[in-house]
Protein backbone atom coordinates (compact mmCIF):
# COMPACT_ATOMS: atom_id res chain seq x y z
CA UNK A 1 0.00 0.00 0.00
CA UNK A 2 1.43 3.33 -0.74
CA UNK A 3 2.15 6.07 1.77
CA UNK A 4 4.11 7.89 4.18
CA UNK A 5 6.27 5.86 6.47
CA UNK A 6 8.44 7.39 9.66
CA UNK A 7 11.93 6.44 7.91
CA UNK A 8 13.83 9.81 6.99
CA UNK A 9 15.12 9.94 3.18
CA UNK A 10 18.99 9.31 3.87
CA UNK A 11 21.71 11.41 1.67
CA UNK A 12 23.23 9.46 -1.17
CA UNK A 13 26.25 8.16 -0.79
CA UNK A 14 29.44 10.71 -1.31
CA UNK A 15 30.36 8.95 -4.70
CA UNK A 16 27.66 8.74 -6.17
CA UNK A 17 27.80 11.63 -8.84
CA UNK A 18 30.99 11.05 -10.93
CA UNK A 19 33.01 12.39 -13.57
CA UNK A 20 33.20 15.86 -14.57
CA UNK A 21 30.76 18.78 -13.84
CA UNK A 22 28.77 16.61 -11.36
CA UNK A 23 25.72 17.70 -10.58
CA UNK A 24 24.79 19.18 -7.18
CA UNK A 25 22.86 17.45 -4.67
CA UNK A 26 20.07 19.99 -4.29
CA UNK A 27 20.99 20.90 -0.42
CA UNK A 28 18.20 22.44 1.13
CA UNK A 29 15.49 20.69 -0.87
CA UNK A 30 13.73 17.82 -0.76
CA UNK A 31 13.69 15.39 -3.93
CA UNK A 32 10.04 14.76 -5.57
CA UNK A 33 11.11 11.35 -6.19
CA UNK A 34 14.39 9.54 -4.61
CA UNK A 35 15.47 6.38 -4.61
CA UNK A 36 17.88 4.44 -2.07
CA UNK A 37 20.15 1.31 -2.89
CA UNK A 38 17.35 0.16 -5.55
CA UNK A 39 17.88 -3.47 -6.32
CA UNK A 40 16.20 -5.51 -8.52
CA UNK A 41 16.92 -8.82 -10.01
CA UNK A 42 15.52 -11.23 -12.34
CA UNK A 43 17.00 -14.81 -11.55
CA UNK A 44 20.51 -14.66 -11.88
CA UNK A 45 19.85 -11.86 -13.68
CA UNK A 46 21.07 -8.38 -11.90
CA UNK A 47 19.58 -5.49 -13.35
CA UNK A 48 19.96 -2.61 -10.45
CA UNK A 49 22.85 -2.76 -8.41
CA UNK A 50 21.91 -0.26 -5.15
CA UNK A 51 20.60 2.28 -7.22
CA UNK A 52 20.40 5.81 -5.79
CA UNK A 53 18.26 8.68 -7.80
CA UNK A 54 17.10 12.09 -6.59
CA UNK A 55 14.50 14.39 -9.06
CA UNK A 56 13.86 17.45 -8.12
CA UNK A 57 10.78 20.23 -8.57
CA UNK A 58 11.13 21.97 -12.06
CA UNK A 59 14.22 19.84 -13.46
CA UNK A 60 14.56 17.49 -16.42
CA UNK A 61 17.07 14.60 -15.72
CA UNK A 62 18.25 12.41 -18.68
CA UNK A 63 18.35 8.68 -17.96
CA UNK A 64 20.94 7.00 -20.22
CA UNK A 65 22.69 4.04 -20.83
CA UNK A 66 23.34 0.95 -23.21
CA UNK A 67 20.72 -1.68 -23.85
CA UNK A 68 20.46 -4.01 -20.68
CA UNK A 69 21.87 -1.15 -18.17
CA UNK A 70 18.76 -0.94 -16.30
CA UNK A 71 16.76 2.57 -17.47
CA UNK A 72 13.28 0.76 -17.65
CA UNK A 73 13.41 -1.61 -15.04
CA UNK A 74 14.46 1.42 -12.46
CA UNK A 75 11.41 3.66 -14.54
CA UNK A 76 9.16 0.75 -13.80
CA UNK A 77 10.14 0.36 -10.23
CA UNK A 78 9.09 4.04 -9.59
CA UNK A 79 5.99 3.90 -11.40
CA UNK A 80 4.90 1.12 -9.37
CA UNK A 81 5.29 -1.66 -12.30
CA UNK A 82 8.05 -3.51 -10.25
CA UNK A 83 8.97 -3.89 -6.75
CA UNK A 84 12.01 -3.68 -6.05
CA UNK A 85 14.55 -6.49 -4.36
CA UNK A 86 15.71 -4.27 -1.83
CA UNK A 87 16.09 -0.44 -1.34
CA UNK A 88 13.78 2.16 -0.84
CA UNK A 89 11.13 4.73 -3.22
CA UNK A 90 10.41 7.98 -1.44
CA UNK A 91 7.90 10.72 -2.46
CA UNK A 92 8.69 14.07 -0.82
CA UNK A 93 10.72 12.77 1.44
CA UNK A 94 8.26 10.64 2.43
CA UNK A 95 9.09 6.61 1.92
CA UNK A 96 6.60 4.73 -0.11
CA UNK A 97 5.67 1.25 -1.33
CA UNK A 98 3.43 0.48 -4.54
CA UNK A 99 1.81 -2.41 -5.00
CA UNK A 100 0.89 -1.27 -8.84
CA UNK A 101 1.19 1.18 -11.13
CA UNK A 102 -1.91 2.51 -9.77
CA UNK A 103 -0.78 3.49 -6.78
CA UNK A 104 2.05 5.12 -7.67
CA UNK A 105 -0.40 7.36 -10.38
CA UNK A 106 -3.02 8.08 -6.96
CA UNK A 107 0.56 9.86 -5.63
CA UNK A 108 0.32 11.69 -8.98
CA UNK A 109 3.53 9.93 -10.84
CA UNK A 110 2.71 9.65 -14.25
CA UNK A 111 4.80 7.43 -16.95
CA UNK A 112 4.13 7.94 -20.78
CA UNK A 113 5.79 4.69 -22.40
CA UNK A 114 6.97 4.52 -26.29
CA UNK A 115 4.07 2.86 -27.26
CA UNK A 116 1.74 5.48 -25.59
CA UNK A 117 -0.99 3.48 -24.79
CA UNK A 118 -3.60 5.34 -26.33
CA UNK A 119 -6.44 3.96 -27.88
CA UNK A 120 -7.12 5.20 -31.57
CA UNK A 121 -10.52 4.82 -31.89
CA UNK A 122 -11.78 6.89 -29.38
CA UNK A 123 -11.28 10.98 -28.88
CA UNK A 124 -8.87 12.79 -28.01
CA UNK A 125 -10.76 14.01 -24.95
CA UNK A 126 -12.04 10.13 -24.24
CA UNK A 127 -8.51 9.01 -24.33
CA UNK A 128 -7.01 11.74 -21.53
CA UNK A 129 -9.99 11.01 -19.31
CA UNK A 130 -9.63 6.63 -20.22
CA UNK A 131 -10.27 5.12 -16.84
CA UNK A 132 -10.95 8.17 -14.94
CA UNK A 133 -14.21 9.04 -16.62
CA UNK A 134 -16.38 12.26 -15.08
CA UNK A 135 -20.07 11.51 -14.42
CA UNK A 136 -22.50 14.65 -14.64
CA UNK A 137 -24.17 15.76 -11.23
CA UNK A 138 -27.61 14.55 -10.27
CA UNK A 139 -29.40 11.76 -10.21
CA UNK A 140 -28.03 10.62 -13.78
CA UNK A 141 -24.75 10.16 -11.81
CA UNK A 142 -26.10 7.03 -10.29
CA UNK A 143 -26.37 5.45 -13.49
CA UNK A 144 -22.87 6.32 -14.37
CA UNK A 145 -24.16 9.22 -17.09
CA UNK A 146 -20.83 10.54 -18.57
CA UNK A 147 -20.19 14.44 -18.45
CA UNK A 148 -18.37 14.68 -22.10
CA UNK A 149 -18.85 18.38 -22.33
CA UNK A 150 -16.50 18.86 -19.06
CA UNK A 151 -14.39 16.55 -20.21
CA UNK A 152 -14.16 18.02 -23.67
CA UNK A 153 -13.26 21.52 -22.30
CA UNK A 154 -10.73 19.82 -19.64
CA UNK A 155 -8.93 17.71 -21.96
CA UNK A 156 -8.66 20.94 -24.13
CA UNK A 157 -7.12 22.87 -21.08
CA UNK A 158 -4.89 20.55 -20.41
CA UNK A 159 -4.26 20.13 -24.10
CA UNK A 160 -2.88 23.91 -24.32
CA UNK A 161 -0.60 23.23 -21.57
CA UNK A 162 1.49 21.30 -24.06
CA UNK A 163 1.65 23.71 -26.12
CA UNK A 164 0.87 21.46 -29.64
CA UNK A 165 -2.00 21.86 -31.91
CA UNK A 166 -4.13 18.82 -32.00
CA UNK A 167 -7.19 20.66 -33.64
CA UNK A 168 -10.14 19.33 -32.55
CA UNK A 169 -10.24 16.86 -29.15
CA UNK A 170 -13.59 15.35 -30.02
CA UNK A 171 -11.25 13.79 -33.23
CA UNK A 172 -9.95 10.03 -33.20
CA UNK A 173 -6.68 9.60 -31.58
CA UNK A 174 -5.58 7.52 -34.98
CA UNK A 175 -6.02 10.36 -37.24
CA UNK A 176 -3.14 12.02 -35.47
CA UNK A 177 0.47 12.54 -36.22
CA UNK A 178 2.93 10.91 -34.24
CA UNK A 179 3.57 14.34 -32.61
CA UNK A 180 0.09 14.99 -31.56
CA UNK A 181 -0.64 11.76 -30.44
CA UNK A 182 2.71 12.00 -27.96
CA UNK A 183 0.69 15.64 -26.90
CA UNK A 184 -2.52 13.74 -25.85
CA UNK A 185 -0.15 10.83 -23.90
CA UNK A 186 1.83 14.01 -22.49
CA UNK A 187 -0.75 16.20 -21.82
CA UNK A 188 -2.84 13.24 -20.17
CA UNK A 189 0.37 12.44 -17.89
CA UNK A 190 0.37 16.41 -16.85
CA UNK A 191 -3.06 16.59 -16.42
CA UNK A 192 -3.01 13.37 -13.61
CA UNK A 193 0.72 13.77 -12.66
CA UNK A 194 0.88 16.43 -10.34
CA UNK A 195 4.27 15.71 -9.10
CA UNK A 196 6.26 14.01 -11.75
CA UNK A 197 6.89 13.00 -15.25
CA UNK A 198 8.77 9.59 -16.53
CA UNK A 199 8.72 8.98 -20.30
CA UNK A 200 10.52 6.08 -21.40
CA UNK A 201 11.91 6.41 -24.52
CA UNK A 202 8.85 9.03 -26.13
CA UNK A 203 10.42 9.84 -29.40
CA UNK A 204 11.48 6.22 -30.55
CA UNK A 205 9.05 6.15 -32.96
CA UNK A 206 8.93 9.52 -34.35
CA UNK A 207 10.96 11.71 -36.91
CA UNK A 208 13.32 14.53 -36.64
CA UNK A 209 10.61 17.29 -36.57
CA UNK A 210 8.12 15.80 -34.03
CA UNK A 211 10.77 14.64 -31.73
CA UNK A 212 11.65 18.70 -31.71
CA UNK A 213 7.98 19.07 -30.60
CA UNK A 214 8.41 16.55 -27.30
CA UNK A 215 11.62 18.69 -26.32
CA UNK A 216 9.45 21.72 -26.51
CA UNK A 217 6.90 19.66 -24.42
CA UNK A 218 9.21 18.20 -22.01
CA UNK A 219 10.54 22.12 -21.56
CA UNK A 220 6.64 23.18 -20.93
CA UNK A 221 6.17 20.20 -18.46
CA UNK A 222 9.27 21.66 -16.04
CA UNK A 223 8.63 24.77 -16.45
CA UNK A 224 5.39 24.43 -14.67
CA UNK A 225 6.56 23.19 -11.81
CA UNK A 226 7.08 19.30 -12.61
CA UNK A 227 9.62 17.52 -13.19
CA UNK A 228 10.53 14.79 -15.65
CA UNK A 229 12.87 11.68 -15.39
CA UNK A 230 13.09 11.22 -19.62
CA UNK A 231 15.06 8.07 -21.12
CA UNK A 232 16.27 9.07 -24.70
CA UNK A 233 19.18 7.34 -26.89
CA UNK A 234 18.68 10.49 -28.62
CA UNK A 235 22.18 12.00 -26.68
CA UNK A 236 21.52 15.61 -28.47
CA UNK A 237 18.15 15.92 -27.34
CA UNK A 238 19.47 14.87 -23.73
CA UNK A 239 22.37 17.34 -23.73
CA UNK A 240 20.28 20.31 -24.80
CA UNK A 241 16.92 19.26 -22.91
CA UNK A 242 18.16 18.11 -19.45
CA UNK A 243 19.31 20.33 -16.40
CA UNK A 244 20.99 16.66 -15.50
CA UNK A 245 22.31 13.20 -16.98
CA UNK A 246 22.30 10.29 -14.77
CA UNK A 247 24.05 7.50 -16.37
CA UNK A 248 23.32 3.77 -15.85
CA UNK A 249 26.59 1.18 -16.65
CA UNK A 250 25.31 -2.53 -15.97
CA UNK A 251 22.52 -1.62 -13.16
CA UNK A 252 24.78 0.91 -11.61
CA UNK A 253 24.62 4.77 -11.11
CA UNK A 254 28.09 5.65 -12.73
CA UNK A 255 28.08 9.36 -13.47
CA UNK A 256 25.08 12.57 -12.21
CA UNK A 257 26.49 15.02 -14.63
CA UNK A 258 25.81 18.45 -15.72
CA UNK A 259 25.45 19.01 -19.63
CA UNK A 260 26.37 22.94 -19.19
CA UNK A 261 29.77 21.25 -18.07
CA UNK A 262 30.31 18.56 -20.71
CA UNK A 263 29.62 17.51 -24.02
CA UNK A 264 27.89 14.90 -25.71
CA UNK A 265 30.84 12.50 -26.34
CA UNK A 266 31.82 12.99 -22.50
CA UNK A 267 27.99 11.09 -22.05
CA UNK A 268 29.35 8.44 -24.58
CA UNK A 269 31.76 7.44 -22.71
CA UNK A 270 30.56 7.16 -19.75
CA UNK A 271 27.51 5.19 -21.47
CA UNK A 272 30.21 2.67 -22.83
CA UNK A 273 32.41 2.35 -19.55
CA UNK A 274 35.00 4.27 -20.99
CA UNK A 275 35.25 6.99 -18.65
CA UNK A 276 34.55 4.77 -15.77
CA UNK A 277 37.83 2.06 -16.78
CA UNK A 278 40.03 5.77 -16.94
CA UNK A 279 38.95 6.91 -13.46
CA UNK A 280 39.70 3.58 -12.66
CA UNK A 281 43.39 3.60 -13.53
CA UNK A 282 44.04 7.44 -13.13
Amino acid sequence: MAGPMADEMPEPPGDQALGPGQAPRGEGQVPVIAARGVTKHFGSVQALRGVDLDIYAGEVVGLVGDNGAGKSTLVNILSGGLQPNSGTIFVDGQRVSFSSSLEARRLGIETVYQDLSLAPDLSVWANIFLGREQTVKGPLRLVGWLDRKAMAASAEADLERTRIKIGSVGSPAGRLSGGQRQAIAVGRAVAWGSRVLLMDEPTAALGVEQQERVGELVSSVASQGVPVLLISHNLPQIHRLCDRVVVLFRGQVVANLRPAECHVDDIVSWITGAALGARRSA
